[in-house]
């Protein structure tokens, strides 16, 4: 009998020690996947923006606990990658956030579920526009467009596909097309560009007017039309009026680091280089966005500060080559920079073509061209690049520029 409670006795403390050991381990395992979870950084204190931030961390927080309970969460996966492309834009992490982004959505759409599918190819589409991926994201926007032909968003990735790969007719059918379905911020601030492209400025600043009116004050959406509205008064030499829009801006989203860098810009046009140096180190302190640096760049070479200029060079080209080894194409950036700033026209030339050989027909590629032929005295190719850079009508200032110069060689 006593050996029979012995035995008893040991049966028990097995399963529990067994049962303790299964427990030990979901709890070990649940740890380690909320640890090897998809990071979230934190943000510069300058732009947590009050409880915004807060209500980041904790829709993260939730997020990731969803998925780590439940992996197959796809709507969850969905919402974490939206979370992922907003951080980007806000904290300039785009070699960060993009490519996470860019594999959740890739992963999702391939979903049964043929709304979480179309929320995933728009979301993959907008990603992909954000890379300069432009051929892959039109065709992922038409593969979402056939799955919902009702969506103002997928429109709006079409829009801008379109535009990129130099197909302006298709992109004004795309932007009435959004129009129609919800003319709202994003509706009006790609009619905007479009009016732009075709040399509507006039036009494009009353667009653009209406889209800052349908956001909500202080939302990124909002902060980033007021910057591109900052900027058509600026091409037009309105400076006063695109100060006024940068310094509202700065009163809705204090210490925003794109307005604080186009204020720059500004001062940069006053040549008033002791500002817009000051202004654009507090910017590049927030967040580590290259096209600042490269403002910075600016400001050195026209003050001919050469020891500056060559100290800042190395580390715009290694922002770049990090962007591009994350997949973000940069070679009509890299061209620009080199005919710009390092006045190598050969290196300039080899990025510029590259891309030529994605977008032929798109009227900025073939302007950045036309101003690198024009500097190699190559009159022939800046001609036949200006013409079909200048086919939209467009009144861009350096167009405007070179055209004027090639007139005064004839």
């Amino acid at each position: 009998m006593k050996n029979k409670i012995l035995i008893l006795l040991c049966i028990i403390s097995f399963f529990k020690c067994n049962s303790h050991k299964n427990s030990t381990d979901k709890n070990s395992d649940y740890v380690n996947a909320i640890k090897n979870f998809y990071p979230l950084l934190d943000r510069n204190e300058k732009i947590k923006y009050g409880k915004e931030w807060e209500n980041v961390m904790n829709l993260y927080g939730n997020l990731r606990e969803q998925i780590v309970r439940k992996p197959e969460n796809e709507e969850a996966k969905i919402q974490l990658a939206e979370l992922f492309i907003n951080e980007a834009r806000i904290t300039g992490e785009h070699p960060y956030y993009y490519p996470m982004a860019l594999k959740i959505f890739s992963e999702v759409s391939e979903s049964q579920n043929r709304d979480l599918k179309f929320r995933a190819l728009s979301g993959k589409a907008s990603v992909e526009l954000s890379l300069h991926d432009f051929k892959k994201a039109l065709q992922t926007a038409e593969a979402a467009v056939n799955i919902n032909p009702y969506n103002a968003f997928i429109y709006g990735a079409l829009v801008d596909a379109n535009v990129e790969l130099g197909n302006y007719n298709k992109a004004v059918e795309y932007s009435d097309k959004m129009m129609s379905i919800r003319p709202d911020l994003r509706s009006y601030s790609r009619v905007s560009y479009l009016r732009e492209i075709h040399g509507l400025n006039k036009e494009a600043i009353e667009a653009m007017k209406l889209a800052i009116q349908s956001g909500i004050p202080g939302s990124e959406d909002r902060s980033w039309s007021m910057i591109h509205l900052a900027e058509l008064y600026r091409m037009q030499g309105k400076i006063k009026e695109s100060k006024y829009i940068l310094e509202q801006l700065l009163q809705e989203r204090e210490s925003y680091p794109f307005a604080m860098a186009a204020l720059a810009e500004l001062a940069i046009v006053e040549l008033n280089y002791t500002k817009a140096d000051s202004i654009l180190h507090q910017a590049i302190s927030i967040i580590p966005e290259v096209g600042f640096n490269i403002s910075l760049a600016k400001i050195y070479k026209a003050k001919k500060d050469t020891a500056a200029l060559k100290g800042i060079i190395p580390e715009i080209l290694k922002m770049m080559k990090e962007d591009s080894e994350k997949g973000h194409y940069m070679d009509l950036e890299l061209a620009k920079f080199h005919l710009e700033i390092t006045e190598n026209f050969q290196l300039a030339l080899e990025s510029a073509l590259i891309e030529y050989q994605k977008r032929p027909d798109n009227i900025d590629v073939n302007r950045i061209l036309a101003s690198i032929y024009f500097r190699q005295n190559n009159l022939e190719k800046t001609r036949w690049h200006l013409e079909k850079a200048s086919r939209t009508g467009s009144k861009n200032p350096e167009l405007i520029q070179l055209q004027k110069n090639l007139i005064s060689l004839s």
